[in-house]
Parts: C-alpha cells; sequence; structure tokens
C-alpha cells in the first residue's frame, strides 16, 4: 500500500525576493506553487497511490477569488478519475474562521472537522486515518491528546497540523511532544507546519514514524534547497519512505570564503566554481541565489563601497555558465580584514595615527555630530533600491553613527594599508 503525505502548500501564496530584479522569472514566482501541486497531483496518479494526505495549510489564507478554489478541485478531479482519495486536515492559514469563500469540494475529497478528532476507516486497505483541523488560526491547546485510540488490526495513521516540541520556526500552534505521539500507539503520524523536512523513524519499528514532509514549494530566500512531499510505502508490516522533489523553483544560499583571495578577481572566479558545483544536482530546476562573501580576506578593503561591481560579477559568472535558470537574488558582504602580520608592522606606522582617530571616532560626540549634520539630508534621498548595495545606509538612517564609525573603520585601513 502507498499514500503520498504532503503539507504545506500555501496554494497561491506570492514568492518574494525576485520580483524587483530586472531578470527575475515574473511568471514563475507568479504560478509556482500551482506548479508545484500540479506536479504532486501527476506523482500521485503515476504511482498510483492509495491516497493523497494534506496535513494543513493547503490555502495560504482567505482566497482573492475564487479561481484558487477552481484550481484546487480541477486538481482534486484529476485524482478522482484516477481513483484516489484525499484526506486534508485545515491548518492556521486556512483555518476554518481564516477562510471566507468556500467551494463543494468532489466526493473524493474528505477533510477532517474541527471539533474534536475523526477517524476515517479504509477497511479495504486495512488502514484508520484520524485528523482533526484548526477551528482558529491560533490553536494553542494540544490537539494530540484528544486523538483516539488506534484501530486494533489497522495500520493507523495521525494527521497533525502542529509545531511539535519547538522544532517549527513559526508559532507554536497545537503544541505536543513526540512521545505523546508515540503513546498513542499509531504506525505513523502525518504532520504539518514545519517548513523543513524532519523524520524520526526507529530501525525497530516499536515506536512510530513521525515526519514532517516540509513545505511543497519554497517561497523566499529562508526556504532554501530542495522541497517536496513524501512517498509512503507500507509492506509487511514495515513502513518506508522517500522524498519527492517536486518544488519548480529552488532557492539557494551559496557562501564563499574569501580568506585566500586577494583581489575581486579572485573572489569571482571562487563564485564560478561554487555556482558550478551548486548546478551539478537538479540543473534542470530554476534556482535563485544569494551569495554571500565571508572569511578574513586580504581584499576585504578592496569590497567596501563596491557592490555593484560585485553584484555584476556574479551575473557575470552566471552568465559564463551559460544557465537561463539560474537567477540572483541578492550579495552579501560579510568579509573581516586580516590582522596585520609581523613584517607588516613598519608599512603600517604611517597610518597608526588614523588608526588611532578612528577607534576614537565611536566615542567622540563632536565628531557623531558633524557626521549625523552630513550624513542626515543625504540618506533622506537615497532611493530604496540602493540599500542593498550600501546596507550601512539603515545604521545612517536610524541614527546608529556609533556603529556606522565602528564597522567602517576596519574596511577604511585595510583599503589605505593597500595603498588604494
Amino acid at each position: 500500500m502507498k499514500f503520498i503525505h504532503a503539507a504545506d502548500i500555501h496554494l497561491d501564496s506570492p514568492l518574494h525576493g525576485l520580483s524587483a530584479y530586472e531578470d527575475a522569472p515574473v511568471a514563475a514566482l507568479r504560478n509556482a506553487t500551482r506548479e508545484a501541486f500540479k506536479l504532486l497531483v501527476s506523482r500521485a496518479i503515476e504511482e498510483a497511490v492509495a491516497f493523497l494526505i494534506i496535513a494543513g495549510d493547503l490555502y495560504d489564507g482567505d482566497w482573492r477569488d475564487h479561481n484558487t478554489g477552481l484550481f484546487f478541485g480541477q486538481q482534486m478531479g484529476r485524482l478522482r478519475q484516477a481513483g484516489i482519495r484525499v484526506f486534508l486536515v485545515w491548518g492556521n492559514h486556512d483555518a476554518e474562521s481564516e477562510m471566507s469563500k468556500k467551494l463543494v469540494l468532489p466526493d473524493n475529497v474528505t477533510v477532517f472537522g474541527h471539533r474534536k478528532a475523526e477517524v476515517h476507516l479504509l477497511p479495504e486497505l486495512g488502514v484508520a486515518l484520524h485528523g482533526q483541523s484548526f477551528k482558529d488560526k491560533a490553536v494553542l491547546d494540544n490537539l494530540a491528546v484528544g486523538y483516539p485510540a488506534p484501530v486494533a488490526g489497522l495500520y493507523n495513521i495521525g494527521v497533525l497540523h502542529t509545531a511539535l516540541e519547538g522544532y517549527a520556526a513559526h508559532a507554536s500552534y497545537a503544541p505536543c511532544s513526540r512521545a505523546e505521539l508515540h503513546a498513542k500507539g499509531y504506525d505513523y503520524w502525518a504532520l504539518g507546519h514545519v517548513h523543513e523536512y524532519q523524520a524520526w523513524q526507529e530501525e525497530s519499528g516499536k515506536q512510530s514514524v513521525i515526519v514532517f514532509p516540509g513545505n511543497l514549494q519554497g517561497r523566499h530566500i529562508r526556504e532554501t534547497g530542495r522541497r517536496g512531499a513524501v512517498l509512503v510505502t507500507v509492506e509487511g508490516g514495515q513502513t518506508q519512505i522517500e522524498r519527492l522533489y517536486l518544488d519548480v523553483l529552488r532557492w539557494e544560499a551559496v557562501t564563499v570564503d574569501a580568506s585566500d583571495c586577494h583581489s575581486i578577481a579572485d573572489i569571482a572566479r571562487e563564485l564560478g566554481r561554487a555556482l558550478e558545483a551548486l548546478l551539478a544536482t537538479d540543473a534542470d530546476v530554476p534556482r535563485a541565489v544569494r551569495v554571500t562573501i565571508t572569511g578574513a580576506s586580504p581584499a576585504h578593503g578592496l569590497l567596501f563601497g563596491r557592490g555593484p561591481q560585485l553584484r555584476a560579477e556574479v551575473l557575470n559568472q552566471i552568465a559564463i555558465l551559460g544557465n537561463d535558470k539560474l537567477w540572483l537574488e541578492k550579495v552579501k558582504l560579510a568579509t573581516q580584514p586580516v590582522a596585520a602580520r609581523a613584517g607588516q608592522t613598519e608599512s603600517l606606522e604611517a597610518l597608526a595615527d588614523l588608526h588611532q582617530i578612528l577607534d576614537a571616532a565611536a566615542t567622540d560626540p563632536e565628531f557623531l555630530a558633524l557626521l549625523a549634520r552630513d550624513l542626515q539630508p543625504f540618506v533622506g534621498k537615497v532611493r530604496g533600491e540602493v540599500n542593498e548595495d550600501v546596507p550601512l545606509l539603515d545604521l545612517a538612517r536610524s541614527g546608529e553613527l556609533a556603529a556606522l564609525a565602528q564597522r567602517v573603520a576596519p574596511a577604511l585601513m585595510a583599503r589605505l594599508a593597500q595603498g588604494d
């Protein structure tokens, strides 16, 4: 017997972080959650699964119009024609009280109620499904304790939208512990709410298999890496889990260590190698990548104020690779200056006085007052899109001038020490 377990689809949720850029894949951003859901349905049909479980947050919230519901109904119709049933619970995003628009669901779709945990039996498969939907967005009670005892002689599945025991980066809704889930005696817990894949499975098979499949499609740069659902196969009393990667646009974070780089050209070459390694897996999946440059680097001073050039170098490396499915989300600079070596002492003596002045600047009221006078009229006129290239603008805007001086001083000294 096979089934697919998915969660946190957030249908028609917008993707964030690329729309401001000229080369952004606008259509892919707009339709990514729908396209991923189509792939999920297609895979269910290909695998001839007995049923599909959706463990909450099918929708991102109340529909703008009925098109979201019409799309879902169409996809459920595909499963209906293939003889595949669907079982779902509502989560915090699509709780009963959050949804003002509804359409009648096909007869192959079963929704667990919110008043108490319900049981649906599939005797022809030897399966019992237990679940309870959210009535309101903020369900703070432990729903798991109210789930009924397992049905003897059947494969028991619990469907629950929960933060579990602190594994979610989100609000702690319907909290419970793994120990409580094991104590129920179910064979499998199909969980939702946590957007990262996590699974707990004892080799002995004496405890419940507990799985968060993660969300179906990453929606922003904080949801990096492969996304999808899980295919569960039950045979001979054993439960096997296989991850299904179904995302249609993937967010990636690439870190480049510039510790051995002496120039922007050196960094560009390291960038190229890192991006090429990224594309070695699932090269056909479109990607949006954030690049972070780190390390105590001899090039630290050279990078100060060169955000636009570095972004251009990343775009150039992408062009060299010739991959039209790779887009740049952002470049972040997180390098540090290299500590002065003993042999450099004499060459830096001429900068010693300046070094002392810069060290004192952050605590000099007169200097900070002059800095405020000069900077405030300027930062008020800078367009918002410049923030990415000049991240220190936020410190200037908020009046944190002491912190600004502390951040600028090391980069300025490193740049001067190189004779730039």
